[in-house]
């Protein structure tokens, strides 16, 4: 009897240990998601063979072999049941000089050198990895596109992907164009909900692999800091990974009730990033955007060129068709223009205003119509951080003038004037017509001509404006 009750004590206790360990780490559902994990690695493959073709890759041996022993021991500590047998991993330096890492649906990962170059610690780089990691195990890419799968977000949903090549050929399209639904759309801006649980699961995959999630907080917290840096290249992470909040208050608390792992060996941190130091200089957004990414030509494949930029553009017909933008939009244009139906927007474009010109695909005349995902319900606020996205890649991009209040379809609107420099020589003059459809995404409709010709299509920007009748269910 008294053996019997021992050996039932010692039970108690080790379920009390159990359950005590179980409600210490927090647990993390999983999003709806409409597509299979061989779906999600077939489109993260595509996608990061657009990536590898636009970005600098680094191939230093010294560098690669440091990344994946990193990467694997990460996916060593992550969660058995979230390791789908199908996913194909990989970790890939880019010489790039923004603080930044992104990961695909299905297992690529790409790390920026300037992650590298504002860590101090091991530690802060595997925090990131292990996010960014989460993000693919959580399907948080492709929730997205379930997400994007809406009715009236038939357009695509970019956040600021689609800004460069509509205003010129910057670097916001550079890689939105990569797989089935653009690339843009599977980084899209994550929520503040997919952040935090890519934050709590980093932390535990952080403390299994031997590493202190306390880590996480702290480079999270460089980022911030280099954000409002002048110059600084925090904000290309920022901008798709907004802070939750109270971030390091709750990476922490987390980190209070997880067991740590095995310790792992760092010394080959501090050789790695001597290693990144002998490399040629890195590269910025904006230098990547001006030279058309990789070798390959600044372009949307499914958009055909419309005549040959330089020459001549013929007067807008004085005859008007309809449009229809999936179910979020209808509105009428000039009979002779062209529609190119891209996989993240629409642009409608006159003879010779679309198509190649030094080596690159550029958007001289005509509109385009999109949406981009926004955090806040504050028009102007919305418009900025749009905007914001668009500018990284686009230096020469400005403001003119003060924004004005109108309306879209007998919806409160903004309108701000700006001007960037033409691929035609001088500057082009650009209008950006912004609202909210009925969920808070943001619906644009943008105006492009160089400023010799801007007067002569003002009236059909007008009058294309007017006609925009917003058919999104409210």
């Amino acid at each position: 009897m008294r053996a019997a009750s021992l050996r039932l004590t010692g039970l108690a206790v080790a379920l009390a240990v159990c359950a005590t360990t179980g409600l210490a780490q927090t647990a993390i559902k999983l999003p709806k998601n409409n597509f299979t994990p061989e779906q999600d690695v077939k489109l993260g493959l595509e996608a990061a063979a657009e990536v590898r073709q636009q970005y600098p890759v680094i191939t230093d041996e010294r560098i690669t072999g440091y990344l994946t022993t990193l990467g694997d021991r990460l996916v060593s500590a992550a969660p058995q049941e979230l390791k789908k047998p199908v996913y194909k991993y990989s970790f890939t330096p880019v010489n790039m000089k923004e603080i930044n890492a992104f990961a695909l649906p299905g297992g690529p990962m790409f790390v920026h050198r300037g992650m590298f170059d504002a860590a101090a610690t091991e530690g802060e780089v595997a925090g990131v990895m292990a996010h960014e990691l989460s993000h693919v195990l959580l399907r948080h890419g492709t929730a997205n596109a379930t997400k994007a799968q809406n009715p009236w977000l038939q357009l695509g949903q970019i956040a600021g992907a689609v800004g460069g090549a509509m205003v010129g050929g910057g670097a916001g399209s550079l890689i939105a164009q990569g797989s089935q639904f653009g690339l843009g759309t599977l980084l899209l801006r994550y929520s503040r909900d997919f952040e935090k649980q890519a934050d709590l699961l980093g932390a535990q995959i952080m403390a299994r692999a031997g590493y202190n999630p306390r880590d996480l907080g702290r480079m999270f917290e460089t980022i911030e800091r280099e954000s409002k840096s002048s110059g600084s290249g925090g904000p290309q992470w920022m901008s798709s990974h907004p802070n939750p909040g109270n971030r390091t208050q709750y990476i922490n608390k987390e980190a209070e009730g997880l067991t740590m792992g095995p310790a792992p060996d760092t010394a080959q941190f501090d050789r790695v990033k001597t290693a990144f130091a002998a490399l040629p200089p890195a590269k910025t957004s904006a230098e990547l955007a001006r030279r058309g990414g990789g070798d390959q030509p600044e372009s949307d494949p499914s958009m055909k060129a419309v005549g040959t930029p330089g020459q001549p553009v013929p007067q807008p017909s004085t005859q008007y068709r309809s449009i229809n933008g999936g179910k979020v939009f209808q509105a009428s244009v000039p009979e002779n223009w062209t529609s190119l139906n891209g996989k993240t927007t629409i642009r409608v474009v006159p003879e010779n205003g679309y198509g190649p010109i030094q080596g690159r695909t550029v958007f001289t005349h005509g509109v385009e119509f999109g949406v981009a995902r926004a955090d806040t319900r504050d028009l102007p606020q919305a418009t900025k951080a749009w905007l914001s996205a668009v500018a990284s890649g686009n230096p020469d991009l400005k403001l003119v003038g003060s924004q004005q209040t109108t309306q879209i379809s007998q919806r409160s609107a903004l309108v701000t004037p700006l001007v960037n420099a033409s691929p035609l020589g001088g500057q082009e003059d650009i209008v950006l017509y912004t609202t909210f459809l009925a969920d808070g995404t943001l619906f644009y409709y943008l105006t492009i001509a160089p400023e010799a010709d801007s007067a002569q299509f003002r009236d059909v920007f007008q009058r294309i404006g007017s006609s925009i009748r917003l058919t999104d269910a409210r």
